[in-house]
């Protein structure tokens, strides 16, 4: 595996911490997603600030990263069609082994284990791990408000704004009833 580069956003060096047990520093940054986050339904879009809050501690088998991330995601309710903005607040917590401990974990694991993530000599890449705790805290059918009313299934006119709106179906298993009744009405306008 190449060394990244210690500029990439979702990147952090540890390099104090490496091999010294019981140290540990704290990393506070806000970086702008490169990608989108997400589903198709609902995601925080590319560009999006997203602040993370890291604290790294050394441990034998490696860095563990604990931290938090806060953004925003974007949708459309899935009633009205509305824009909807949803806030995003999650936790991680995750071991970065040194080489040598992930790949012992490798021989011996089993294979339903966490995928093992691995230091790249002092750098760890949080990309995946933000991913990993950001797209699961996802409303999976976002709404603008927990009563919307949503859209006419007929025709399509928003609800909230005409609540009695409603339009008269016939099932169609009636509605050759429904022909029968209208030629008796007008036979009887006939008579009449």
């Amino acid at each position: 595996m190449a060394a990244h580069e210690d500029t990439g956003s979702w990147v952090i060096n540890t390099r104090e911490l490496v091999r010294r047990p019981g140290a540990m520093r704290t990393v506070e940054k806000t970086i702008e997603a490169p990608e989108a986050i997400g589903t198709d339904v609902v995601a925080v879009p590319a560009g999006a600030p997203v602040a993370l809050q890291v604290r790294l501690e050394s441990v034998v088998e490696g860095v563990l990263a604990s931290g938090s991330v806060s953004t925003t995601a974007t949708a459309e309710c899935v009633r009205c069609l509305d824009p909807v903005s949803v806030d995003v607040d999650v936790t991680f917590q995750e071991l970065f082994a040194y080489p040598e401990r992930a790949a012992h974990h490798h021989e011996v694991a089993e294979e339903d284990q966490d995928e093992v993530h691995e230091l790249d000599g002092d750098i760890m890449d949080l990309e995946s791990v933000v991913r990993d705790a950001v797209v699961p805290a996802l409303p999976f059918q976002p709404v603008c408000r927990e009563d919307c009313p949503g859209l006419c299934s007929q025709c399509g006119a928003r609800l909230e704004e005409d609540p009695g709106h409603q339009h008269e179906v016939i099932d169609p298993r009636w509605a050759a009833l429904a022909d029968l009744a209208s030629q008796v009405d007008t036979d009887d306008e006939k008579r009449n």
